[in-house]
């Protein structure tokens, strides 16, 4: 059973999580519990219909910048394209756009009203931070959004309404942000294609001590 949340700040040692890596149940959405939790290497995944779950997976799937694999085609699209990037100026938009985009197999999202104005929280305290794409016309048509703490960010989701259009927002966060690890969360081919990959929960922590966060 996952350990129950009260109001007192700690977390169990996420090497308790179950074999999905549900660690916890219950607590809140404070930014001290939240920056607690993504110190440990525990982030919130749940949605309206159920408690805040809280999951430390054994494996971790993650992404080191300076490892971030771009074709050859990629490479010649942002040679040519005309879309152009920016960080941290759309902060509470690029989180609705991730809450209403549709998902292969989803049905509904995990990023709840709660979660949205819990995370615009800690964007505004500085620790929550996106990376947008904006077409021509200055629309927004893609980008990402995450906690940093130290160099490490853990990557909570990205969209995209043009071709190319994420993927550019996390080129831009591997090539002008100085991060040396995004934990990517979940597992998704399209990010394993950029060269994120499964490390062991050993290795995942002892990175984690690495920046004494």
């Amino acid at each position: 059973m996952p350990y129950s949340l009260d109001e007192r700040l700690l977390f169990p040692h996420p090497s308790l999580a179950d074999d999905d890596g549900l660690l916890a149940i219950g607590g809140d959405l404070t930014p001290e519990r939240l920056l607690l939790a993504y110190q440990h290497g525990i982030f919130p995944w749940y949605s309206d219909d159920t408690p805040i779950l809280w999951y430390a997976p054994h494996e971790r799937f993650v992404l080191v910048p300076e490892e971030i694999r771009l074709t050859k085609s990629m490479r010649q699209f942002m040679r040519h394209t005309k879309f152009h990037i920016r960080h941290n100026t759309a902060f509470a938009e690029v989180i609705a756009n991730c809450a209403s985009s549709k998902r292969k197999d989803q049905d509904g999202t995990w990023i709840t009203a709660e979660m949205q104005a819990a995370y615009i929280h800690l964007h505004q305290l500085g620790y929550a931070h996106s990376v947008e794409t904006y077409n021509e016309q200055g629309v927004l048509v893609g980008g990402l959004y995450g906690v940093q703490v130290d160099k490490v960010l853990w990557g909570e989701s990205m969209f995209s309404k043009a071709s190319n259009a994420s993927k550019l927002a996390l080129i831009y966060l591997c090539q002008h942000v100085d991060l040396e690890l995004i934990d990517c969360q979940i597992h998704s081919e399209h990010l394993a294609s950029l060269g994120a990959k499964f490390i062991s929960g050993d290795t995942y922590y002892k990175l984690l001590q690495k920046q004494k966060l």
